[in-house]
């Protein structure tokens, strides 16, 4: 006991609350800053990458079974509808002649307007 009372004690160094607060902060701040960045520059590379000279394109696919699907492909302005299984692909069907214009899909509602939605029925 009277060897505890001998030592010095260290003195506790002082925390400025406040300093480490706005540092905590900033620091929150940045990591979501590049998170951001990450998925915009996400969006413009997968823009990019879309089919521009390709000739080859997947344009749908449906899955019919648990391992089985079907692929509307179009190749040098033919459509192919092809079988994919666990026997390999089979080419069900060619379509002669120009792939029909798609007609634009309107867009998909933001969560909001769900949310919005969804709270005004009773």
């Amino acid at each position: 006991m009277l060897l505890a009372l001998a030592l010095p004690v260290a003195a506790a160094p002082e925390i400025n609350a406040g300093g480490e607060l706005v540092r905590v902060v900033l620091s929150l701040l940045g990591i979501v800053a590049l998170i951001f960045a990450a998925g915009w520059l996400s969006r413009r590379l997968q823009a990019r990458t879309s089919p521009g000279g390709r000739r080859l394109r997947c344009v749908e696919t449906m899955a019919v079974g648990a391992r089985d699907r079907l692929l509307l492909i179009d190749a040098d302005g033919k459509r192919l509808l092809v079988g994919v299984g666990q026997g390999g692909m089979r080419t069900l069907h060619v379509y002669e002649g120009a792939a029909p214009e798609e007609t634009p899909t309107p867009p998909m509602p933001g969560f909001g307007d769900v949310l919005a939605r969804w709270k005004r029925t009773p």
